[in-house]
């Protein structure tokens, strides 16, 4: 099913009177038809595009000369002027172009009839390499002609700087429909017949979210079918020039683009527009916008697409507005479509989460006056009593309990019994969010004319790089053709070079994170004695212990090393990436996609990953600490626990991304395009033309979705893998996304040119990736909720040691302290000073006290502990598995209604094909053989019989 891109009339049927005149005009056209062969020669590389002539059948007329050459001087000499590349350029011999009268803010060639579908741009350069590039350029825009596109030059004469050429080009009907076919695109047969769906009944709440019924179902929906040269008087064909979308047009043109050779090099044919890029032949190859965003083109015939978008869903005051996916898909294709689509729903279930989480956090402020905990570390006849063992060696003091009361409090926020139920919600609620969002795809992917993308894929998607680069061919069992392979001990080689280079890569990370770890070791002591000396900060020390002194400096280092890592291996990536030679776009993506996944998942978790399940857990005790590298003792938790840390440093590295993320994709496009579009507003417009607009925008590369999605899927992990520890962190990522659409949308439709449309029909290995996350996700909170909090102990306390029937928590910051002899510290630890002359110091563990046989061992309850732990990981983990599988279980990936939906799409498909067959067979009855058609005809009607039987 289709929303086509500009008015469609029916088109007649094959058997009526006015069917058959204009089936007679489309066969006299065929006869004009221009055809391409695409050849494999046995010394070539690649398949290439080899002739494209139009031809002209006899006793046509024709209203002017058949072509009309512009030169231009490309690159003067003191000699001569080199010409530029001819254009051939269909104008009637009466029409007469006036440059000074024609506006340059046009998306058409001069003669105001054909759309300019892409722009080549090089500069006028005079250093060692320009008559190599002139070779080239010649070459490849000979090619393109050849290829039947339509070139126009504008001197540089004509730009505002004097200095870059411009190559307009346009692709005729002809090659339209040629490379339709290739591309299997589908276009409208016939207009969809289907009710639609029931209204929904909270449609009057939610009218003021929607957008007016124009700009998100501009056109009725069609059913679709493949295109094919040989049946256009089936398809809903009104006008020439605009039945393939601007979107179409680009996609088919480069698509020659990137298979057009330019020649031979090194014994090598060298092709694609890609290639001429890299070794600057040309400076930029793009689309055009067909507007100005901030206003309507003046031409009645531009839609001018691009103000709409920008009225409508660029401007952040639209933030609490649907996005208007239909026509963003027709302006940018179904691959941007389908990521805004995928963002949009994933914003939408957050608003759950955060609501919940919220919920859970409030429950957490409105009992912390209830938390016996926090009142016994308070109290001062209880914890301001209780000496605690010092936290470092020598320099550090014996210290109070007490003074971490305010810390003690802010953990209760965070951990609470609502932590657990947090963590099981969301345990349920990504797997709502992944099998809904499958759903969706799959209207999306019907609505968009996907289904049968994956057969397309295969066909369509090889790289031009694959076959330039593979010398060696052999046979493909399939097709029975020759094609390029790479031999299998090259990808061996290439795989290892690869593995070990992303293996270095992610030891890099890791040996940081020591490095981050040894500073907190190191600095601790610091921060220690500083508070404790300092007057200044002594209102504050409460606050501000040196435990969270250390750790929020820790994880503002660990991030700026975060963002300095990233930036080095995202060209590492790709380089090795290329290196390995993908065979197809999608096999590059994903290759791409795994590498760098794994490099940030290590990168942006691996501290969290620290601080919840290694700080504090393998300490020692007094007088027997363990050292990292035999010089730093390891960290302690706060006697509150480490789940306070762990919410710090997953708040400060989430946050400090998401800032940086929307400072980068606003601000910094934003200034350097700023010069730019202060020209486009200050300057006429027929000194500034439309495609100089667009050149002096950034490009939004073919990575451009990918840095998206990465940004959005580490996102995933923060509210997915730590959620137990930060019951707001789907919050700030719903407060985060809200911008991040409109950011996305702002910069796409304002600050970049036009992107290249492009098809898919899902998020790729992204799903895969997001399921892998939501199960790893089960595990870590289970852990966190085991390990990290102290809501275990708590129960165990509670349900088997509390001593006190009225109030069984209290008693139980004692219970959980150990007793250390302090006679017993030996030298490398005792504290330089004890000028209270204490004699026990109390630390955070399960041991025997100093009196006893079993001195410093640990306790049985230190046991019960750890195997409530256990038990607790168990089942939690398989009752959030079971629902979770229960879930998936229950919702069906495609609803109903769009099952019913293809197969009466197909069942029209085939009986509209089968009828244009019969018809057709019926005219040959008239014409031809009739004992060779009429066993045709009896066998077409029994398979329309057929199909209609089934």
């Amino acid at each position: 099913m289709r929303r086509p891109e500009s008015p469609l009339r029916s088109a007649p049927l094959p058997g009526s009177s006015s069917g058959k005149a204009a089936t007679m005009n489309r066969l006299g056209k065929k006869a004009n038809e221009t055809l391409i062969e695409m050849a494999l020669s046995a010394d070539d590389d690649i398949a290439i595009l080899t002739k494209f002539k139009p031809s002209q059948s006899e006793g046509e007329e024709c209203n002017g000369p058949e072509t009309i050459s512009t030169a231009g001087s490309e690159i003067p000499s003191s000699s001569e002027g080199l010409n530029s590349t001819e254009t051939t350029l269909l104008i009637p011999e009466h029409q007469v172009i006036d440059k000074r009268h024609q506006s340059k803010d046009s998306i058409f060639f001069r003669d105001g009839v054909r759309r300019i579908d892409f722009v080549l741009s090089y500069v006028d350069d005079l250093n060692k390499e320009w008559e190599k590039k002139l070779e080239r350029r010649k070459e490849f825009e000979s090619n393109l002609q050849k290829a039947g596109l339509e070139l126009e030059t504008e001197d540089k004469k004509e730009s505002e700087d004097g200095k870059i050429f411009f190559v307009k080009i346009h692709a005729p009907w002809e090659v339209l429909i040629t490379y339709a076919e290739v591309l299997n695109i589908k276009v409208p047969i016939r207009e969809n017949d289907i009710p639609p769906m029931v209204e929904n009944p909270l449609d009057c709440v939610l009218f003021p979210l929607r957008l007016p019924e124009k700009v998100m179902h501009p056109e009725p929906d069609y059913f679709t079918a493949p295109f094919s040269k040989d049946k256009q008087e089936l398809y809903l064909i009104n006008d020439e020039s605009t039945f393939f979308s601007p979107s179409m047009r680009n996609r088919i043109v480069n698509y020659i683009l990137t298979r057009c050779p330019y020649g031979t090099e090194e014994g090598k044919k060298k092709f694609g527009i890609k290639r001429l890029l890299n070794n600057g032949t040309y400076t930029a190859a793009y689309p055009l916008h067909d507007c100005q965003y901030w206003k309507k083109a003046s031409d009645p015939n531009c839609d001018s697409e691009r103000y709409t978008l920008y009225m409508e869903w660029a401007r952040f005051l639209r933030f609490y507005k649907e996005q208007p996916l239909v026509l963003i898909r027709k302006y940018y294709g179904e691959k941007i479509g389908i990521y805004f689509a995928w963002l949009g729903f994933y914003t939408e279930m957050l608003f759950l989460a955060a609501v919940v989480g919220l919920i859970c956090f409030l429950y957490g402020l409105f009992t912390m006056d209830e938390n016996m905990s926090s009142k016994e570390i308070c109290d001062p006849t209880i914890g301001g009593e209780i000496i605690m063992c010092p936290l470092c060696d020598r320099d550090c003091e014996y210290w109070r309990l007490n003074t971490t009361c305010e810390s003690s409090q802010y953990s209760h926020l965070f951990d609470n019994v609502a932590t657990l139920f947090f963590a099981i919600f969301m345990g349920i609620w990504v797997t709502l969010f992944l099998e809904f969002w499958k759903r969706r795809q799959a209207r999306l992917k019907y609505e968009w004319d996907l289904v049968d993308f994956e057969e397309e894929q295969q066909q369509l998607q090889l790289r031009p790089e694959y076959e330039a680069k593979c010398t060696q061919k052999k046979k493909n069992p399939v097709t029975q053709e020759m094609e390029p392979y790479l031999p299998l001990t090259s990808q061996a080689v290439r795989f290892c070079i690869s593995g070990a280079t992303v293996l270095f890569w992610v030891s890099l990370i890791i040996a940081s994170m020591i490095a981050v770890i040894v500073y907190r070791l190191a600095v601790y002591a610091a921060f220690a004695s500083l508070m404790e000396n300092t007057q200044t900060l002594q209102p504050i020390s409460g606050l501000l212990t040196p435990q969270l002194a250390t750790s929020v400096t820790a994880s503002c280092l660990n991030f700026v090393i975060i963002m300095i890592l990233n930036f080095f291996y995202e060209r590492i990536a790709i380089w090795i990436t290329d290196m390995e030679i993908p065979r197809t776009h999608m096999e590059y993506e994903n290759r791409l996609t795994m590498k760098m996944f794994l490099f940030q998942f290590v990168n942006y978790y691996s501290s969290c990953f620290y601080v919840a399940f290694f700080k504090g857990k393998f300490v020692g005790y007094p007088g027997a600490y363990t050292y990292m590298f035999n010089r730093w003792r390891n960290e302690e938790c706060d006697p509150a626990g480490c789940l306070i840390e762990l919410t710090t440093q997953l708040t400060i590295v989430m946050a400090g991304k998401q800032i940086w993320g929307n400072i980068q994709e606003a601000i910094v496009p934003w200034i350097c395009n700023w010069w730019g579009r202060r020209k486009a507003r200050n300057n006429p417009e027929n000194l500034y033309s439309r495609w100089e607009q667009d050149h002096d925008l950034q490009t939004f590369g073919a990575l451009g979705l990918f840095y998206e999605y990465l940004e959005m899927v580490i996102q995933f992990g923060f509210i997915t893998l730590f959620v137990a520890s930060f019951p707001l962190a789907p919050l700030l990522a719903l407060m985060n996304n809200i911008l991040e659409i409109r950011v996305d949308s702002w910069k796409l439709t304002t600050q970049y040119r036009r992107p290249v449309a492009a098809k898919a029909h899902s998020i790729g290995v992204w799903q895969e990736i997001l399921n892998g996350m939501a199960i790893l996700s089960v595990v870590t909170n289970a852990f966190i909720v085991a390990f990290t909090s102290d809501m275990i102990p708590r129960l165990v306390y509670y349900y088997a040691y509390s001593e006190n029937e009225d109030s069984p928590m209290s008693g139980y910051i004692n219970n959980s302290l150990s007793v250390f002899l302090i006679s017993d510290f030996p030298e490398r630890n005792e504290p330089k000073e004890n000028p209270e002359n204490f004699v026990i110091c109390r630390y955070r563990d399960y041991r025997y006290p100093p009196d006893h046989e079993r001195k410093y061992l640990h306790t049985m309850q230190f046991w019960h502990i750890l195997a409530a732990k256990l038990a607790f990981i168990i089942i939690m983990e398989h009752v959030v598995f079971i629902v979770k599988f229960f879930v998936a279980w229950m919702i069906p990936d495609v609803p109903a209604d769009v099952k019913a939906k293809i197969k009466r799409e197909k069942y029209l498909t085939q009986k509209i094909l089968h009828e244009y067959e019969l018809e057709k067979l019926k005219e040959r009855l008239c014409q031809g053989d009739k004992r060779a058609t009429e066993k045709e005809f009896i066998a077409t009607e029994g398979r329309m019989e057929l199909s209609r039987a089934m």
